[in-house]
């Protein structure tokens, strides 16, 4: 059983291993052009086979009695296929058939070539003909290209390589539960990173992604979504995965490109996600130059979206090169150009041009479109007294691999109500680093989106402002300006520098200790002067009093009682899923679950919990659920797949079995639980080998500092290859030795020591290598609530302590804030000048000593 994940990888690491020195954004129309090729003729061959009523049938028949209908029906077969698909792979062209060529010897590039050309004249000619047309096209895959190869030879090399990778992969198969769908998208955004720079020009990153399409989707009604700088067309994509599948099958997706290879990407993508072909409308256009989608029927309007998603190039320069005016209707509303030299409000008046009268708009641009003056500060301001602004949301910076800018994400709205304030969330500090790149967590876009919806106010984090403060500010929305990052550093107290002790209105502001443990609090505290105190007990005692006490063990009681019925709810729901569960659902309705638990409790932050859960899928729960929902979970329990592994380097890199490995169930575990005694012998063996080695290690530092003519040349012998001396070295000097001597004696040991580690070792490698084979045999014959207790413990293992553990972050966080009062001012001026003198007399009483001498 191949899961999405194990597919993506797959796919990702022989793009990695085929393209060589190819730049990443070059490579990837390669790649993603023959796998939507593949996809094609998967596609043409299952028509056929349905159309014809074939059984169960190898693909290797299959093409064969496509053959055979080819020859005897022509263009009848041609015109029935067409009629489904909008298009038709001849047989001759399939890309079985490049494969079979391969297998046989006969592989030709030219035939993939004149492949690659003809699928444009197999097009159905019909109003969807154009989702098709151009996708092979010359200048986005040219097989001639020294890049694949200087040679003919290298390049038939590299493109038979390439074509192989996806020779095994079902893709009409794996359309279906739209893994090949994620696969691609998976492809694009991992040559995104690769790309740097060039990404821009085709990849949103995927939390940027996140937020604005959960937003967007709670736009009620939804029927259409248009994105006029499309890209890979993966913000359509997102917003159409948070919409219900109703929705979905009658969604209409607009988008244009002005770049003609990612234009393909689009078509592409979204035809591999199960998108109908009458149901896409993508141009291959400049968005600004002409206005695009038109209505012929209302020339000024345009066609109209119940939602529009953009990420536009940043601060385009020269962007209107086809001169237009203050008069075209996408910019009457502004009343004013955007400047020649940034175009980013030019992307947003189109978008808005667009939008539908109870649609909403989501586009993210760099920060400087909030404060910047000239034109810009003009637009700005008559969107405001439109009202059209509705959130600004801003992000961390270093987000994108094209750009390390901060940016924001802008929501627009045509029905907002009168005096409406505009919602602002500073979300800037919320993410963690991976590699050189900020990413946003599954809490932090949750925290977001909510944020949004409640119109939620949280002091450093976001605030509804009312348009007579933007007003005051001129129409600047600098976000700073309305937001104040949270200080914490507490401000120094001089008199408690000079006087010592701890002041009143900083343990005041410990709210959270305050509120649950005052008592605690005040019996640890004695107030030494009016508004000053001094602890009575060090923190260790304190936090073991407040963290021991009833009302917080009593509140974890509660908490952890409500995580294990979430638990036991979930648990029978995950081990029951089938073909028809939908995951994503599934996932989204725990997220929301356990949020609603924890909001019960005070002082307590379900976004940690909310991550806690989102961990759990992304860790386990994605790839099992898919194999058990193509099974059932007792079966997948007790299935193993084989370990492979990458050996070799270069050209001699290969992947090679290594035993086998539990579906789901992990094969550590098994041995963790099922063979606990195998493992203490193991880890008994290896500590007795430390052991020996640190004798081994003793020795040679005593025969260093021996002064013995004897012992001296025993260190000599064990440090002749260093530290590490060898066995046979001593061995050849042991005979050497005469008995009754040091040196006997010594060497006798060591001798000893040598043979015992040796034993030992080969003993750890035999109970190694018999407890893993045992383990592997053992996953084919796990009992029911073996696997039951295995898998348990796997997805649920940690978490009840986790969540009874969000009750003390906030309660140490403060307790080490009073750590560091104490700290701060338990030493004053006066005592540290004291010391300071007392330390001055002894060293002058040291010198005149010195003099004296």
């Amino acid at each position: 059983m191949i899961t999405s994940e194990e597919i993506k990888r797959r796919l990702w690491d022989g793009a990695n291993e085929l393209r060589g020195s190819m730049d990443a954004s070059r490579y990837k129309d390669y790649m993603l052009g023959l796998m939507f090729y593949k996809f094609l003729s998967d596609k043409t061959l299952e028509a056929f086979k349905v159309s014809s009523g074939l059984g169960r049938i190898t693909e290797f028949e299959l093409v064969e009695e496509y053959t055979k209908a080819k020859a005897e029906y022509g263009e009848q077969l041609e015109k029935l296929i067409q009629a489904s698909l909008g298009y038709y792979v001849s047989p001759e062209y399939l890309y079985q058939t490049w494969l079979n060529d391969i297998n046989s010897g006969d592989f030709a590039v030219e035939k993939v070539t004149d492949s690659l050309n003809n699928f444009e004249r197999t097009i159905a000619v019909s109003g969807d003909s154009d989702d098709f047309k151009g996708l092979f096209s010359s200048s986005t895959l040219d097989l001639t290209d020294t890049a694949l190869g200087s040679n003919l030879n290298e390049r038939s090399k590299s493109v038979k390589a390439l074509i192989l990778l996806f020779a095994d992969l079902n893709m009409v198969a794996l359309q279906k539960g739209d893994v090949l769908g994620d696969a691609y998208e998976y492809l694009i955004g991992q040559f995104a990173m690769e790309s740097g720079k060039k990404a821009g020009e085709f990849y949103t990153p995927r939390q940027v992604s996140e937020v604005m399409a959960q937003i967007v989707a709670k736009t009620p009604g939804i029927k259409s979504i248009y994105d006029p700088t499309v890209g890979s067309g993966s913000l359509l994509l997102t917003v159409k995965k948070h919409l219900n599948e109703d929705v979905q099958k009658n969604l209409s997706y607009y988008g244009q490109e002005k770049n003609t290879a990612t234009y393909n990407l689009t078509r592409m993508n979204l035809l591999l996600h199960g998108v109908r072909p009458e149901k896409m409308t993508i141009k291959n256009g400049d968005t600004l130059s002409q206005d695009w989608p038109e209505d012929p029927e209302h020339p000024n309007e345009g066609v109209q979206f119940e939602a529009v998603v953009m990420n536009p190039p940043y601060s385009a320069k020269n962007w209107n090169k086809a001169g237009l005016k203050v008069s075209d209707p996408r910019f009457e509303v502004a009343g004013v150009l955007p400047p020649d030299s940034k175009g980013d409000f030019a992307f947003l008046l189109h978008g808005l041009f667009h939008l539908g009268q109870d649609g909403t708009m989501a586009i993210v641009l760099p920060h400087g479109v909030l404060f910047r003056g000239s034109s810009e500060g003009e637009i700005r301001e008559r969107l405001l007294e439109k009202n059209y602004i509705d959130t600004i949301i801003g992000l961390p910076n270093n987000l994108f691999t094209n750009t390390g800018i901060p940016v924001v994400i802008i929501i627009l709205k045509k029905n907002r109500k009168n005096g409406e304030p505009v919602l602002i969330i500073d979300a800037s500090r919320s993410y963690i680093k991976v590699g050189k790149q900020n990413v946003l967590r599954e809490k932090d876009i949750a925290k977001i989106v909510d944020t949004y919806v409640e119109r939620r106010e949280e002091e450093g984090y976001s605030r509804k402002v009312t348009r007579e403060v933007i007003l005051e500010n001129q129409y600047n929305m600098n976000i700073p300006r309305y937001i104040e990052a949270t200080d914490e550093e507490i401000p120094h107290d001089v008199d408690a520098h000079l006087l010592g002790g701890i002041p009143q209105r900083n343990i005041d502001d410990l709210k959270i200790l305050q509120s649950t443990v005052p008592d605690i609090l005040g019996q640890s505290l004695k107030e030494i002067r009016d508004g000053y105190v001094e602890l009575l007990k060090p923190i260790d005692e304190i936090s073991v009093d407040i963290l021991t006490d009833s009302r917080i063990a009593e509140k974890s009681k509660e908490i952890e009682s409500k995580v294990k019925s979430y638990i036991d709810k979930y648990w029978d729901i995950l081990r029951n899923i089938g073909v028809k569960s939908d995951l994503t659902r599934l996932m989204d309705e725990m997220l929301i679950e356990i949020k609603v638990i924890l909001s019960e409790f005070k002082y307590i932050d379900v976004y940690d919990g909310y991550q806690i859960v989102a961990e759990i899928w992304k860790n386990a729960l994605t790839h099992d659920t898919e194999i058990i929902a193509l099974s059932d979970f007792y079966t997948a329990g007790r299935t193993r797949e084989p370990n492979m592994v990458t050996k070799g380097t270069g050209d001699k890199k290969r992947e090679e079995q290594d035993g086998w490995v539990g579906s789901i169930v992990p094969n550590q575990l098994i041995a963790n639980h099922l063979y606990r005694d195998e493992l203490e012998e193991i880890e008994s063996k290896n500590i007795r080998i430390q052991e020996i080695e640190t004798e081994l290690s003793d020795l040679i530092e005593a025969a260093k500092v021996e002064d013995s003519d004897e012992a001296n040349s025993l260190g000599e012998i064990l440090n002749e290859a260093g530290d590490a001396f060898e066995h046979k070295s001593v061995k050849a000097e042991l005979k050497k030795a005469i008995k009754g001597t040091i040196e006997y004696d010594l060497l006798s040991k060591v001798e000893k020591l040598f043979a015992d580690k040796s034993a030992l070792s080969k003993a750890v490698k035999a109970d190694e290598k018999a407890l893993k084979e045992a383990v592997q045999q053992r996953i084919l014959t796990l009992t029911n609530e073996e696997i039951d207790n295995l898998m348990h413990e796997k997805w649920f293992g940690n978490i009840v302590d986790a969540m009874v553990g969000l009750v003390e972050i906030p309660l140490k966080t403060e307790l080490s804030t009073l750590q560091m009062l104490h700290n701060r001012y338990v030493d004053t001026l006066s005592a540290l000048d004291e010391e300071s003198r007392g330390l001055e007399s002894v060293f002058e009483a040291l010198m005149n000593e010195l003099v004296v001498r």
